[in-house]
């Protein structure tokens, strides 16, 4: 399979995704394409890495959660909604090697919602000033964001809706 049916599969499920969870998007409307799936729910999100201690100790750091290790090249961080999995390059062997490349991702942003930006902004300053790419900074769509980059490169949001209309956005409320 090469890179751009990856990418089309990945959108064709998000979509899905969305529309099977109930989510919608007022100025983007979505439908399910093929009825036949169903209970659909995005679980996981890989990154792919040529160090994965690096990857784990750095998440552990700033996720505060406990890598589960199932083998020296595969770890999982688990959150309520869904997991973060770091992947060596050698599990690449399973689906053929030109199929995903290390710190080679400058599309996807990892996001993490959080209780207070600010806060932890704080807490984690000394430690994300290396990767920092945006300080706390409310966005026009009503999230507080704090954009930084991990040590491969890909792009992580820490935020939190701050606006009535994104809270009602998050929370149904």
């Amino acid at each position: 399979m090469n890179r751009k049916n990856v990418y089309f599969i990945t959108i064709i499920l998000f979509i899905a995704a969305q529309a099977v969870s109930g989510q919608s998007n007022k100025a983007n409307d979505i439908t399910l394409i093929n009825k036949n799936i169903t209970n659909m729910n995005l679980l996981s999100t890989r990154i792919i890495t040529d160090d994965v201690q690096r990857l784990v100790d750095f998440y552990g750091h700033i996720t505060g959660l406990p890598a589960i290790q199932f083998t020296p090249d595969f770890a999982e961080f688990k959150t309520e909604a869904a997991a973060l999995a770091i992947g060596g390059t050698s599990t690449m062997q399973f689906w053929g090697d030109d199929v995903a490349e290390a710190a080679k991702n400058r599309t996807v942003i990892l996001e993490f919602r959080v209780a207070d930006v600010d806060e932890t902004y704080n807490k984690l300053e000394d430690f994300l000033a290396p990767y920092l790419v945006q300080e706390p900074t409310t966005m026009p769509w009503g999230n507080r964001s704090l954009l930084f980059r991990d040590p491969d490169g890909n792009l992580v949001n820490f935020f939190a809706p701050v606006t009535p209309e994104a809270i009602k956005r998050f929370d149904g409320k």
